[in-house]
């Protein structure tokens, strides 16, 4: 089952600044979602191990996270493929640009996802529904991250 979502946060922070949490390890991991372990294997390569509830069915998966297309400070792409067990597998990968605009920086993304297996049998709209809140819950969990902190 093939899933595609997008959306766009404006950052009230530099580019650079913003490239930077991007390409953090310790940054992602508290933002993604469900998310036990990441670990940089090097610049351009991360295992993650992730905890993800999807209506009935809950799976831990183990993944490797890859960064692409790395064009700074601008965007890249991300992507990641994980193995849940009797769950079935995931992957997908976002696109992420980053452009100046009103003194802080636009960040829009585009996520495409694969799942199969158990997953896969939940139905479209559950699991489209779960996607989409887990890349909603990502992104504004990183937005509060390169937020200026408060007074």
């Amino acid at each position: 089952m093939a899933m595609t979502m997008n959306g766009e946060y404006q950052l009230p922070v530099p580019r650079e600044m913003v490239w930077e949490k991007l390409n953090d390890a310790a940054t992602l991991k508290a933002c993604i979602p469900g998310c036990e372990q990441l670990d940089k294997l090097s610049d351009t390569e991360m295992q993650a191990v992730a905890v993800v509830k999807i209506g009935p069915v809950k799976a831990k998966f183990k993944g490797k996270v890859t960064l692409s297309d790395l064009d700074p400070p601008n965007g890249y792409k991300i992507s990641g493929q994980g193995d849940g067990g009797i769950a079935g597998f995931a992957s997908g990968g976002a696109t992420v640009k980053l452009a100046p605009k009103d003194g802080g920086t636009l960040l829009t993304y585009t996520v495409e996802a694969q799942i199969g297996g158990k997953l896969a049998q939940l139905g479209q709209r559950l699991v489209n529904g779960a996607a989409k809140k887990l890349a909603d819950d990502f992104f504004q969990k990183f937005a509060a991250s390169v937020g200026p902190p408060a007074a």
